[in-house]
């Protein structure tokens, strides 16, 4: 049975860590559920997924996923300390990137099954809604081709990235997603090769506007483009 529902939460400004934990308890919910439902032969006895979507903040902190090198990470522990941030190895694609304030992280654990079953076409979608998001305040952004997120002036020498995303997928459900610069205080980037991409900068919707943009007012853009392109409800 299709479930076109989504749970949303908005959680603030969180840990790292606490919002990983958080994310996963919902993901393996889910992938459990779709486990059993295998075992089960009475469509009546099957239990339906739930579609979750989360939007956070992070105190400063840099992750690095499965693909990714530890080279990509300039500087060592001690500096880390002495800027306040944390480190984290973690189990989505993609190489590195920073989370910190003023920057809006997505989290949709959502079933893929109750939309389609095809992980390119999920990622595709979710740039696409923070891309339409950003023709909002004026800006044109677009994919680059084969570097997963959202860019400004692709192709060309000032080439830099708004968004980045990675994820993880088991069963068809989600987990990790998006960050968006919004304020984001952009020389914590200084401190690492972003997304394992050495010739290409990174950028804020505060830095493209000349001016701070409200993050509550941008959670609620990217709240509707989102529930427009994959067709759900919020429930």
């Amino acid at each position: 049975m299709s479930n076109r529902k989504v749970i949303f939460e908005d959680l603030g400004l969180i840990d790292y860590k606490k919002a990983w934990d958080y994310q996963t308890v919902y993901f393996e919910e889910a992938v459990n559920l779709k486990i059993k439902n295998r075992k089960l032969d009475g469509e009546e006895d099957k239990g339906i997924t739930k579609n979750h979507l989360l939007f956070c903040e992070h105190p400063h902190v840099y992750t690095l996923g499965k693909s990714g090198s530890e080279s990509n990470l300039l500087i060592g522990e001690a500096l880390l300390k002495q800027k306040g941030a944390t480190y984290y190895k973690i189990n989505r694609g993609g190489d590195i990137t920073y989370h910190g304030p003023g920057q809006l992280v997505g989290y949709p654990i959502f079933d893929l099954d109750h939309f389609f079953s095809d992980i390119h076409k999920y990622l595709r979608f979710l740039e696409e809604a923070v891309i339409l998001t950003l023709k909002e305040y004026g800006i044109d952004s677009a994919r680059s081709d084969g570097e997963t997120g959202v860019w400004i002036d692709v192709g060309l020498p000032t080439a830099r990235k708004i968004c980045a995303l990675g994820v993880k997928s088991s069963r068809w459900v989600t987990m990790h997603g998006f960050a968006l610069n919004v304020n984001t205080d952009l020389t914590y980037f200084d401190n690492i090769v972003p997304c394992g991409i050495v010739d290409k900068s990174v950028t804020s919707l505060e830095k493209e506007l000349g001016r701070k943009v409200e993050l509550e007012e941008v959670k609620e853009k990217l709240k509707k483009q989102l529930k427009s392109i994959f067709e759900y409800t919020y429930q």
